[in-house]
């Protein structure tokens, strides 16, 4: 086995496997602009729930003074 015949299946599995619901998508694109872009919007919608549930744990901290805000609480600041 040589090196070009590994990157040659790492190839095989990403186009012939992994991006197959990608293909089927794509030829969505003329019937529905919506369907086209749905994995966007998935993607989108997931980034929007993971920002709002950071900034409620940052607040949650927040208000219990949990953080150090001194301006030595990291070694480099000073």
């Amino acid at each position: 086995m040589e090196w070009k015949d590994v990157f040659y299946a790492i190839e095989d599995l990403f186009v012939n496997v992994l991006f197959v619901p990608y293909d089927a998508l794509r030829s969505l694109e003329l019937d529905s602009w919506w369907a086209a872009n749905i994995m966007s919007w998935l993607f989108m919608a997931i980034g929007f729930i993971a920002f709002l549930y950071w900034m409620k744990e940052l607040k949650t901290f927040n208000d219990n003074n949990e953080e150090d805000r001194s301006q030595t609480s990291h070694s480099y600041l000073g």
